[in-house]
């Protein structure tokens, strides 16, 4: 598999700018803060190398950001093909729409709570979880760059009220995005009844020459739109998602009111 593939390439290549240093394991944990045993479990596979890890690794080692570089491709080369027109797209965009009534969007799902996601596969290898994680992580930084698109994200009430443990740290950080002045979330309340968006999620994201792109998904992969018709049958659905919300502060008061019958963290 390539993922497998590109893993050992990056293994091998700590392992070698390790050696090339003079470092044993044992030395180079102690400088990254890492313990021996986390630096043997990352070099021979047990453990994925993550973002924070590889740029830890590019300090001490003073690679220029190679292990950072190389675990970005790795991550870019996982994602299934029919996604990556979307994350092109994601990328550039200058406004972003997102609407989901399962699932809190990607974009705001906490590490805990994306784990849980992609473990509903009972299936999926771990390290492949963790890979898909590590990719969602990523693409969450498009929020905090210098200049970041416009985020506005629509979430079914429903989705606030799954007794979960994790649900508490999500909400708290879901809140915290709030708090961004790019990023509006509105919440469809239950008291909707029947609305257009329980056909499934969509995401649309318009970029800098105006255009728009759209992304349908399923339980079977998804599918980058783009032709004029279909975007505008997209947009039409998506401003009759929106009518059904709430209000920006009437959504920020119903999640802070969900999270505190969540309990503590």
């Amino acid at each position: 598999m390539e993922g497998e593939r590109n893993a050992e390439l990056i293994r091998a290549q700590l392992r070698r700018q390790r050696t090339l240093v003079g470092m044993n394991q044992e030395e180079f944990g102690k400088r990254a803060n890492y313990s021996a045993s986390t630096v043997s479990a990352v070099e021979t596979g047990t453990r994925p190398i993550d973002l924070p890890y590889a740029r830890r690794a590019d300090e001490i080692l003073a690679t220029g950001g190679l292990f950072e570089s190389l675990l970005r491709s790795a991550q870019r080369d996982s994602l299934p093909t029919w996604f990556k027109p979307w994350l092109e797209a994601e990328r550039e965009a200058q406004q972003l729409r997102y609407f989901n009534p399962l699932l809190i969007p990607g974009l705001f799902q906490t590490a805990n709570y994306a784990r849980a996601v992609f473990r509903l596969v009972d299936t999926r290898p771990e390290q492949e979880v963790e890979q898909h994680l590590a990719a969602r992580l990523e693409r969450q930084e498009i929020l905090t760059r210098e200049h970041p698109p416009q985020v506005v994200a629509v979430i079914d009430e429903s989705v606030l009220r799954r007794a979960d443990a994790i649900m508490a740290e999500q909400l708290a950080h879901l809140l915290r995005m709030a708090e961004l002045p790019h990023v509006h979330i509105h919440v469809v309340p239950a008291s909707a009844g029947l609305y257009i968006g329980l056909d499934g999620p969509l995401a649309l994201a318009m970029l800098p020459d105006g255009t728009w792109v759209g992304l349908l998904d399923d339980h079977l992969g998804g599918t980058a739109v783009g032709t004029a018709e279909r975007m505008a049958t997209l947009l039409a659905r998506w401003e009759g998602v929106r009518s059904a919300a709430l209000s920006e502060a009437m959504s920020v008061a119903l999640i802070k009111e969900v999270e505190s019958q969540h309990g503590p963290q």
